[in-house]
């Protein structure tokens, strides 16, 4: 099978003579084209034939050695949509022809104290789709029955792809701000999965600002259209504060803004694995004080994908896309790192 694959860490060359990472190699392209066989399901998993697959910043990071694979060459892609292929002895849930999902979340323990109250999340034997195991750039891809999903029938494969992870972490994100009706909801960062939570949001009764970098005008008048009620650049003070906000961006500037300018027990969501830079030094009394709270995101559970995929549909969700072949995922990548990806980015394997 055709997949595209990450040999050894490097830093992604955008082209703009700004170095991060000299530690490492510099290159345009940092997958690589391979022909490898067809991996065999067995026990519980099931052999999916891949039709597309989102392209996530997560890949930037296991790229750029934020995130250490336990080996290479390793198939990155956490956002699968496709077909079942085949099916080991032991599966009960799937038969050949269903179309499934799989997300970030590969496996579990499934009998620590986190699994066992549903903090599968932050298991430490949690296993990573696309970095502890083969992902889906790739034709196909095998995984354990109980860590895919049914594909609501309102979805292309396309569409599908980004909700596995942009869409499911930013529902994670949301119900981690305890977000209610009529309160104010601010997004920092407007891609691939602030552009879905805000329809979420929007859906829940909430009003929503959003904050940008400077110049990023098609971010901003996507967020108009999908209902922001106010539009603007991280740093600005909006009219009014917010209950809580959501950090999707890479840098840490926006985690002080947000702490800034949430009201007195708010609650700052930081949907990140790794920051590129750091997070600014904060200020107590004006960042911490009258009972601010600053609350991480780690991963994802089964709950979220089985919760939010019905809710996309029953809310019409269409995430916006930008598709591209599987052996054009290094022009995906290096499109997202600079910023320029219209919505969220899609392989179409097949």
């Amino acid at each position: 099978m055709k997949a595209m694959a990450l040999k050894e860490h490097c830093e992604i060359d955008i082209k703009d003579g700004n170095r991060r990472i000299p530690s490492l190699p510099l290159k345009e392209a940092p997958l690589e084209s391979m022909d490898i066989p067809i991996p065999e399901c067995q026990g519980n998993e099931i052999l999916i034939s891949v039709k597309a697959c989102g392209v996530c910043h997560t890949e930037i990071d296991e790229i750029e050695a934020r995130l250490h694979p336990p080996q290479f060459p390793i198939i990155l892609g956490h956002e699968i949509v496709g077909r079942v292929e085949a099916t080991g002895p032991e599966v009960k849930n799937y038969k050949k022809g269903d179309r499934v999902g799989v997300a970030w979340i590969n496996s579990s323990c499934g009998h620590c104290r986190f699994c066992e109250r549903g903090d599968e999340n932050l298991c430490d034997e949690f296993r990573a789709t696309g970095l502890h195991a083969h992902g889906g750039y790739a034709e196909f891809t095998v995984v354990h029955e109980e860590f895919a999903y049914p594909i609501p029938a309102g979805f292309s494969d396309t569409e599908a792809g980004p909700l596995l992870c942009a869409g499911v972490i930013g529902y994670r994100a949301l119900r981690l701000t305890g977000i209610k009706k009529g309160e104010i909801l601010g997004l920092f960062g407007f891609g691939a999965s602030a552009h879905i939570a805000i329809q979420v949001a929007r859906h829940w009764g909430c009003d929503v600002f959003v904050f940008t970098r400077p110049g990023q005008k098609e971010h901003q008048e996507l967020a108009k259209k999908l209902g922001a009620s106010w539009v603007g650049v991280t740093g600005e003070t909006p009219p009014r504060p917010l209950r809580s906000a959501i950090d999707f961006t890479p840098v840490g500037t926006p985690v002080k803004e947000g702490l800034r300018i949430i009201e007195k027990g708010g609650r700052m969501v930081v949907n990140a694995i790794r920051k590129i830079e750091p997070i600014p030094e904060l200020e107590y009394s004006t960042h911490l004080w009258y009972e601010k709270e600053l609350k991480s995101v780690a991963n994802v559970t089964r709950r979220d994908a089985k919760e939010f995929l019905p809710l996309a549909e029953e809310i019409g969700i269409r995430p916006h896309v930008q598709e591209f072949a599987l052996e054009d995922a290094n022009k995906a990548l290096v499109l997202l790192k600079q910023g320029k990806m219209h919505g969220a980015g899609v392989l179409r394997i097949q």
